[in-house]
């Protein structure tokens, strides 16, 4: 039986154009677990691989694991564009803030 966070997992895959396998490897998992969590009712995934997981899908683990939230928010898509945006270089950070300063004028 698929779980909130399976179908999750699967529908944010599928629309990035990840096959299992593909998700697998950017997350640093296996093809198997990546498989099983869209698929079974796994007792307590993994938290660090759920969050894995969800960095490379562009949201955030808490709305993997939100079983009522049955699509990502702006404030998911936003806290996961700010974990991006923190693991940038200072100078590319720099770049980004020019470009939305020059774009808010």
């Amino acid at each position: 039986m698929i779980t909130p966070l399976g179908r999750k997992i699967r529908d944010l895959r599928k629309g990035k154009g990840l096959t299992l396998e593909e998700l697998a490897n950017l997350a640093d998992s296996s093809k198997s677990y990546i498989w099983e969590l869209e698929n079974k009712d796994p007792p307590r995934p993994s938290a660090e691989k759920v969050a894995k997981i969800a960095k490379v899908l562009g949201v955030t683990a808490d709305y993997l694991m939100n079983k009522s939230q049955k699509a990502p928010d702006d404030d998911v898509l936003d806290a996961a564009f700010f974990r991006e945006f923190k693991n940038l270089k200072d100078e590319d950070k720099d770049r980004l803030r020019d470009l939305v300063k020059a774009w808010g004028k």
